[in-house]
C-alpha cells in the first residue's frame, strides 16, 4: 500500500546516545528518511571525531548509517500519526 502524506518533508533534532550530540532526521513525501547526523559521523573525519570523543567518555560511540533505528521509529511515527488523522477525518464526514 502506497502511503500519501500532505507534506513535502518534516524534521526533527533528537538526542542520539550513538554519537552523544543532536541529530536532525528528515522524512520526506515518498517516505525517505536521512539523518543529517550519518553525513557528519559517516565521513571519515566524522568516524575520527567519534572514536576521540569515545575514548573521552569511555565509552563506544558509533552512528548506525541507513540502519539507525531512530530513523525507522520516526517514518514510522509519522505512518501513524497519518493513518489516524485520516481515520478523525472519515469518522467526521460519517457524521
Amino acid at each position: 500500500m502506497v502511503q500519501t502524506v500532505r507534506w513535502k518533508v518534516t524534521a526533527v533534532t533528537i538526542y542520539c546516545d550513538s554519537v552523544d550530540d543532536d541529530v536532525t532526521l528528515m522524512v520526506y513525501s515518498d517516505l525517505s528518511v536521512k539523518c543529517l547526523g550519518y553525513q557528519k559521523y559517516g565521513s571519515v573525519r566524522g568516524k575520527k571525531a567519534l572514536k576521540k570523543k569515545s575514548r573521552r567518555l569511555g565509552r563506544e560511540l558509533k552512528c548506525e548509517g541507513m540502519s539507525c533505528q531512530k530513523m525507522r521509529w520516526y517514518r514510522d511515527k509519522l505512518m501513524l500519526e497519518q493513518e489516524q488523522e485520516k481515520e478523525t477525518e472519515q469518522k467526521k464526514g460519517e457524521l
